[in-house]
């Protein structure tokens, strides 16, 4: 008789939470080891990981940071203009999602980058109604440049690609398990929230994202869901729906 087929592991019968999510990743969790520019161990286990995602039939758009290269707001003992130091860290980002889109490609995932800033030989421009088509099709949409704008940091660029794709959920990739009352890298006795709502956040000034971002986010109900990059299989429970990490939501949402 033919060896009886394997059933079905209890995850692989489960059905992603969200169709379209927008995935935040910092420059720094393109860096690995190393501690700054773009590991290639790294990204290419990111981009094996969102490979995996991609196959449930999940839609994928990334916004990408780009701290690994350059802060335009956090240069020391360098003295730049404001605007110039925020332009050369878009250009940054530009980079990292270059980066990103080959490793994805090299895993089987059609991508496309849209940037902010117009760079014809690069990269296709930021267009709402394209990029919604790319998602429809199948594509992971890389968005570089932030908002195109100095002044405005990658979540908050984030946030509004986020609405304007009409995404389920922000995801935000970060190197702590969620969020805290404070850095639990420097006081263990940092108090860990699983579910907290946006004036919370704004009211406690936690570091989540920034307030431009979070009070785009409370306006327009749109959810967040911070949780740890460098735990293997992450991105994933968080699509599925599983506890990981912590959500920011509306209070009347909130479940305890």
């Amino acid at each position: 008789m033919p060896p009886k087929a394997k059933a079905p592991s209890k995850t692989s019968l489960k059905r992603p939470a969200y169709h379209r999510i927008l995935l935040k990743l910092s420059g720094e969790s393109l860096q690995g080891p190393q501690g700054f520019g773009i590991d290639g161990e790294t990204i290419y286990e990111i981009a094996k990981e969102l490979r995996d995602v991609h196959k449930l039939g999940v839609q994928i758009a990334i916004m990408v940071g780009g701290g690994n290269i350059f802060r335009g707001a956090r240069q020391k003992s360098f003295e730049i203009d404001r605007a110039t130091g925020d332009y050369m860290g878009m250009l940054a980002t530009v980079l990292n999602a270059l980066a990103l889109q080959d490793a994805l490609e090299k895993v089987g995932v059609h991508t496309r980058v849209q940037s902010a800033i117009e760079m014809h030989q690069v990269c296709e421009p930021f267009i709402r109604r394209r990029a919604t088509r790319h998602l429809e099709k199948g594509r992971v949409v890389i968005f570089a440049a932030g908002t195109g704008n100095p002044y405005f940091s990658t979540d908050t660029a984030a946030a509004l690609r986020a609405m304007e794709i009409k995404a389920d959920v922000i995801l935000k990739a970060t190197r702590v398990d969620g969020i805290y009352s404070a850095d639990p890298e420097k006081d263990s006795d940092a108090k860990f929230f699983a579910e907290i709502t946006y004036r919370d956040v704004l009211h406690q000034n936690l570091k989540v994202m920034d307030s431009t971002a979070i009070s785009l986010c409370m306006d327009n109900g749109m959810p967040i869901k911070i949780f740890n990059m460098h735990k293997a299989g992450n991105i994933r429970r968080a699509v599925l729906g599983e506890r990981v990490g912590s959500t920011v939501m509306p209070a009347e949402q909130k479940t305890f």
